[in-house]
């Protein structure tokens, strides 16, 4: 399952979203919702994301601020933007100092935030494919690694021990007599 971290000041926000989510994507999404951006962050600390969505007029902490330190604790996650105010500056800091991935504005569609979660779930997708994909390979090399040592062993015992010199050169055995 997908984890999903929604940050709103505003309760009925929260439960909006969380209602539409749960709707649209049960199957998918594990959704953790906090109204507080200080606790968020105490979350983000103890438990892994794969996306998070904040507003970004907030009390205490705004959500630009909020998100670069998301970012910097949790680099991979997907990171969205809720918004009332949608202005170009605002958008652009987010892309550029948060890493937004999207950037939602308040109110929003059904379809609006169905495409913009089914993009993150694709991205969060695709990355445990790959990371999947990179330790299976890395498996295979160790394993090709070692059957080549075991067949060079075979044909000439001793060989794939090597001693190395505090230079790094290689050290020849003493020849036997």
């Amino acid at each position: 399952m997908i984890r999903l971290l929604i940050v709103d000041d505003e309760p009925s926000v929260l439960a909006a979203l969380r209602r539409e989510l749960r709707h649209q994507f049960a199957d998918e999404l594990v959704i953790e919702t906090c109204a507080d951006p200080a606790l968020a962050l105490a979350r983000v600390r103890a438990q892994a994301f794969d996306i998070v969505m904040s507003d970004l007029r907030m009390p205490e902490i705004d959500g630009l601020s909020f998100l670069s330190l998301v970012s910097a604790i949790l680099p991979a996650s997907v990171r969205i933007v809720l918004t009332g105010s949608a202005d170009f500056g605002t958008a652009q800091r987010a892309i550029n100092d948060a890493g937004v991935f999207r950037y939602l504005t308040k109110p929003w569609t059904e379809a609006e935030l169905r495409s913009h979660l089914a993009a993150a779930i694709a991205i969060v997708a695709a990355a445990r494919r790959q990371a999947r994909a990179a330790a299976t390979a890395a498996a295979d090399a160790e394993d090709a690694q070692s059957l080549e040592r075991r067949r060079l062993e075979a044909i000439e015992p001793g060989i794939t021990a090597v001693e190395w010199g505090p230079a790094g050169e290689v050290l020849m055995p003493p020849l036997q007599e």
